[in-house]
């Protein structure tokens, strides 16, 4: 980059920053919630799906993440790695979520799983298992905030949404963590919205031990509620500490607020009756039809349907608050 060309980037930032600051100040108790953003490289790997499940080792991929640090001081801090779905880090969303929690007095790290691969938008029909690959960036992002001096390691939960609840949820797997995480930090929790789990793994019940927690729709057309119920009756059987809260009539992405309106989407690619497992090889295979999975031929339909729902959103706010603040040991 030339000298000219990185001038008029850091002009247009300066602008960028006085327009977020004078934004920031027309909401004064959202800056006494928000007193610092920092922003943090880290790496990861890209993997395919079936190499992930073999243990094998990808290509190094640099990420970057934003931690919201609530308030002022010294104190260690609880920590929140939230997790975007397909549609990415929005602010109607996600942001909303980070304010959520930042008023808990809990930090939050908006992981971006995407910009350090060159996407700006996941496509909706990502490829075989492209989000087992997400588990590894939520294992070195908990890697960095156990390191920094204003988070308590003990103290760090993941939670994500549709694509993202997958690693969110999956990252509590004892032999995930054993190959691809760090021996010296667990996730304190685990959290997934709207998740899909419809692919049953080797070993799935042996988990870390932390609870974990699911909120799901129902119908959802982009992942069925049955195989959750079965996986969630498979953890409680082994001693998990495992809970999932039901929403009937409500849809994929409820607490969108800019869903107001019914979005019919009659070409999004879903596998709602699919149904997966992994083989002795980390080969996925169609329980249908025993051969190896293949995303453009087996079980894949198109049509899904999405719409806000403030009760589902209200309720599970609450939820998820109630349950950090149990966990943590906050007080409210």
């Amino acid at each position: 980059m030339n000298i000219s060309l990185r001038q008029a980037h850091h002009g247009r930032y300066l602008i960028f920053a006085a327009l977020t600051l004078l934004l920031l100040t027309s909401f004064p108790g959202w800056v006494q919630a928000q007193v610092r953003l920092e922003i943090y490289p880290f790496e990861s790997m890209n993997i395919t799906g079936d190499a992930f499940l073999r243990g094998e080792t990808g290509k190094p991929v640099m990420l970057a993440g934003e931690l919201r640090i609530p308030k002022p001081g010294n104190d260690k801090l609880p920590a929140v790695i939230l997790m975007h779905p397909s549609s990415g880090i929005t602010p109607a969303h996600l942001d909303r979520w980070a304010q959520e929690l930042n008023s808990l007095g809990i930090a939050v790290f908006l992981l971006d799983s995407g910009a350090g691969r060159g996407i700006s938008r996941f496509p909706v029909d990502l490829p075989n298992l492209f989000y087992l690959q997400l588990l590894v960036d939520a294992y070195r992002a908990l890697d960095l905030l156990a390191k920094h001096p204003r988070i308590d390691p003990n103290r760090i939960a993941v939670m994500g949404f549709s694509m993202g609840a997958t690693p969110a949820v999956y990252s509590s797997s004892e032999r995930f963590w054993k190959k691809y995480g760090s021996p010296t930090v667990q996730f304190a929790a685990h959290i997934g919205v709207y998740g899909s789990c419809n692919t049953v793994f080797r070993d799935q019940e042996k988990v870390t031990g932390k609870p974990i927690r699911l909120f799901k729709a129902t119908p959802d057309d982009f992942g069925p509620i049955e195989p959750c119920r079965e996986y969630v009756s498979q953890l409680k059987q082994a001693g998990a500490d495992v809970m999932m809260t039901e929403y009937p009539g409500v849809t994929h992405q409820y607490d969108y607020p800019n869903f107001k309106e019914v979005i019919k989407l009659p070409q999004a690619p879903v596998r709602r009756n699919c149904s997966l497992k992994e083989g002795e090889q980390g080969q996925v295979i169609d329980a249908a039809t025993g051969k190896p999975f293949d995303p453009s031929v087996s079980c894949t339909e198109k049509g899904s349907t999405v719409v806000y729902n403030e009760a589902a959103t209200v309720a599970t706010t609450a939820a998820v608050k109630d349950f950090l603040t149990a966990t943590f040991g906050l007080k409210r």
